[in-house]
């Protein structure tokens, strides 16, 4: 039985790990922190598997194995398939005409549409669009679910340094750099609030020139807001002005997110590689997975089965259908 040591508990990691298991590998997953939390950027993530949207400003593997990864998520955690609203301001209409001719997989709606889509939105905003197909997670349960998951197969998070013999999967971030030297962080701020007194269903997108914003449902008068993309290597503040600019544009969605308590407030930096774009490679007995951006929960699933199918060859499961015809 191959047996593999997963550096790294983040979404990359785990996400890799699962693979390897699901596969019949013997994997252990080793992280110092001891599993998820506020020290991963995987922490802060929206969670939104939205590759439709993505398109955007990304390449097509980030629509292609954004949409496959719909269908890993929903077979591991909770997944809430109530599709994206995007919404803009009419004096920014253009920057809703360039979203819609740069994206695909969706609709356009009327300002009665979004308000029959999002009562609490209204008719603030006279056009929109709607990517029915996508969805969202909550990236912290996600994580935990995987954990617990791993830990019901007998592979539990560990602190401690992989067992000789192992082969080794680095799947660090930016801890990697050493080894990954094109690797950079972008630094991404984010707000945690809850407003009871507001209901969102779904992630809203609100186009805006100079602050775009979106914010994604947790529950329980929860949201997610988020979040800057700063080329930057400071993982430990929040700037005024991003806070100011986050603030700002929930309010210009709805006034009433003025009076939101903020929970939490996170900053990290999300590890890509020039292209923006994630990696499997090999460097003599080390395979490292990174360079995930702002695309963790999108890209991870595939890249985790990039690599073990690297690793190990197809699915086992995929082997024994061929057999059959």
């Amino acid at each position: 039985m191959s047996r593999f040591a997963v550096l790294g508990a983040g979404v990359a990691g785990l996400c890799v790990a699962t693979e390897l298991a699901a596969r019949g590998a013997q994997v252990t997953l080793h992280d110092p922190a001891g599993g998820p939390g506020g020290h991963g950027c995987s922490w802060w993530a929206g969670g939104m598997l939205a590759p439709w949207c993505e398109y955007e400003n990304a390449e097509e593997p980030v629509l292609v194995h954004g949409q496959a990864a719909l269908g890993w998520w929903a077979e591991k955690t909770a997944v809430t398939t109530r599709g994206t609203l995007v919404v803009a301001h009419a004096r920014d209409r253009s920057d809703l005409d360039r979203f819609a001719r740069r994206t695909h997989g969706h609709a356009p709606v009327s300002g009665a549409q979004i308000a029959a889509l999002e009562p609490d939105l209204g008719t603030r905003f006279p056009a929109g669009l709607y990517f029915a197909e996508e969805a969202h997670l909550d990236p912290r349960r996600a994580l935990r679910d995987l954990t617990d998951s791993l830990a019901a197969r007998g592979m539990p998070v560990r602190d401690d340094a992989p067992p000789p013999g192992a082969q080794i999967v680095d799947c660090t971030g930016l801890a990697a750099r050493e080894a990954l030297p094109e690797l950079r962080g972008v630094k991404g701020e984010m707000l945690v609030i809850r407003a009871p007194e507001l209901t969102l269903s779904r992630p809203v997108r609100l186009l805006h020139p100079r602050i775009p914003l979106y914010i994604v449902p947790r529950g329980d008068g929860v949201y997610m807001l988020g979040a800057t993309m700063v080329e930057a290597e400071d993982r430990g503040r929040i700037s005024a002005r991003a806070m100011l600019e986050l603030l700002s544009a929930a309010y210009a969605l709805n006034p009433a997110f003025a009076e939101a308590e903020i929970l939490e407030i996170g900053t990290d930096l999300r590890p890509a590689f020039p292209d923006n774009l994630p990696r499997v490679t090999r460097q003599g007995d080390v395979t490292y997975v990174n360079g995930l951006y702002r695309h963790g929960y999108l890209l991870a699933p595939a890249m985790a089965q990039q690599a073990a199918e690297a690793l190990l060859g197809p699915h086992l499961v995929e082997t024994a259908d061929a057999a059959c015809h």
